[in-house]
């Protein structure tokens, strides 16, 4: 049985002038403010879609990385992702980069890359972005 997960924004005025609050529905606690600024321009301490589809790209590899890394016999001490999803103003977003650090006893450099590539494009998230180009930079520590 599957689990629907929500968020709900609200948004207020035009697009370019407007602003907005996205919630994290599991917490009262995760609310987040987001203009068209912060998503054309960037905007210290607003947020845009990009940044949360980023948050949750990173957190799904991270997630699929570990099981895989698991399922081979190579158990991970750590791992750190950091998705990078760019968008162009009048073209969309346009790619994910997942740049990921991780620690990993006992893998081989050709291993873990390998590892790295199967998590990519396994992960639930990197399956509904189908649409983008998606690059790995995966470093073992």
């Amino acid at each position: 049985m599957g689990i629907t997960s929500e968020a709900t924004t609200v948004w207020n005025g035009e697009l370019f002038t407007g602003n907005g609050n996205v919630n994290l529905d599991s917490s009262n606690a995760a609310s987040f403010p987001l203009s068209w600024k912060a998503r054309a321009e960037g905007d210290a301490g607003v947020t845009n879609p990009e940044e949360l589809l980023g948050a949750a790209h990173s957190a799904c590899f991270s997630m699929a990385f570990s099981n895989e890394l698991k399922n081979a016999g190579f158990p991970p001490t750590s791992i750190q992702t950091t998705a990078a999803v760019t968008f162009v103003p009048g073209t969309g977003i346009t790619g994910s980069h997942l740049l990921v650090n991780a620690t990993v006893p006992g893998i081989e450099e050709d291993e873990f890359h390998r590892i790295a590539t199967l998590a990519k494009e396994n992960c639930p998230v990197s399956k509904a972005l189908t649409g983008i180009p998606i690059t790995l930079e995966a470093d073992l520590a």
